[in-house]
């Protein structure tokens, strides 16, 4: 099985990009977030899960650990393919998806494209006890300032999680920053 890939972005496609590893081409899908975050000719390493599927093999990359354990365990959810655990990894960020699924948070969860309230009661439910623990530390909003921040950025139109997931790293990143420093750093990410 290919865990592990580490080579050069020779070009980005729709829903992934060709990492070139020693004369060798790999086609890999990935969440949006790690994708957009990609340039051509950048040296990058790439956690993978290879899948294989009547159509063929499929091999889908994460830029952590975390966000690999993270698919797999999506995939073991009946009614749960890639595209769904993709959409979910490019609408939350791994701890925050973690800690919607550990705390049964049914509106972050139905935050991603494809995921309606019934998969997202089946997802809290058969994954509630099974998320990592390292996962969940740490993912809380922490001020009321970064809930403001969440709540701007919903209200110009981009998802409650998308905007959640992108100001809490930010809010990681400069801990007391004001409502308006984090929609400002967001807009320029969610574009």
């Amino acid at each position: 099985m290919i865990r592990y890939l580490k080579g050069v972005v020779a070009r980005k496609e729709e829903g992934g990009f060709l990492l070139l590893v020693g004369g060798v081409g790999f086609q890999i899908q990935a969440p949006g977030p790690f994708l957009q975050a990609l340039q051509e000719g950048q040296e990058v390493g790439v956690h993978t899960h290879l899948l294989l599927k009547e159509e063929g093999l499929s091999l889908y990359g994460f830029p952590d650990e975390e966000s690999l354990r993270l698919f797999e365990l999506l995939l073991s959810v009946s009614g749960v393919g890639p595209k769904v655990a993709l959409a979910l990894l490019s609408t939350l960020s791994p701890r925050l998806l973690a800690q919607a699924l550990a705390q049964g948070d049914l509106k972050l969860l139905t935050s991603a494209s494809g995921v309606g309230r019934k998969l997202a009661e089946r997802l809290a439910l058969e994954l509630k006890e099974k998320v990592p623990k390292d996962l969940l530390a740490g993912e809380k909003v922490a001020s009321r300032e970064a809930e403001e921040a969440v709540l701007a950025l919903a209200a110009l139109g981009f998802r409650e999680g998308q905007a959640r997931s992108v100001v809490l790293d930010l809010l990681a990143k400069n801990p007391g920053a004001k409502a308006q420093e984090l929609i400002k750093e967001a807009l320029k990410r969610l574009r």
